[in-house]
């Protein structure tokens, strides 16, 4: 009787995992796919915050302890980084392309290629990573790196 009671109790933990476990797997993917759409909204801010020279709104997205290590291999804190985004961005055409965004946890990864041409006709082509942290319920930048793109680097 022991024996049955343990078997029937077994089957009925095992049926109750098998019914939960797909269920929280929706809800992790549902909420990585609403995080990354978050993401996704706030890279475009981010780079439309650099063609328009909006430091408001960078303010608001960069994180107080920000950094940003630039093409020259040279960091830049939060106040000179905004200080340099208060600039006409002086781009003619800046594109975004082969976004991947990556979502770990509370950390999101954002790498892409941007394609641009300035006002003065010199086209050429950057990369960059953002890291993203949620912090009391908010994303922000916490590190940014942009990297030139030269001649000899291929597309992938």
């Amino acid at each position: 009787m022991k024996t049955k009671l343990t078997v029937v109790i077994f089957l009925l933990l095992v049926s109750a995992l098998l019914y939960v476990k797909p269920a929280f797997t929706q809800n992790q993917d549902q909420n990585t796919a609403d995080t990354e759409q978050t993401i996704r909204k706030l890279n475009r801010d981010y780079v439309d915050s650099f063609l328009r020279s909006d430091v408001k709104r960078y303010d608001e997205l960069l994180a107080d302890d920000f950094i940003c290590t630039c093409p020259d291999g040279s960091l830049v804190d939060k106040p000179a980084f905004l200080k340099s985004a208060a600039e006409p961005s002086g781009m003619e055409y800046f594109g975004l392309e082969d976004v991947n965004i990556r979502i770990f946890g509370d950390v999101a990864l954002v790498h892409a290629r941007t394609p641009y041409t300035r006002k003065d006709g010199v086209s050429g082509a950057a990369r960059y990573t953002d890291i993203y942290v949620k912090r009391n319920g908010r994303w922000q930048v916490v590190s940014a790196q942009i990297t030139r793109i030269t001649a000899a680097a291929s597309h992938p």
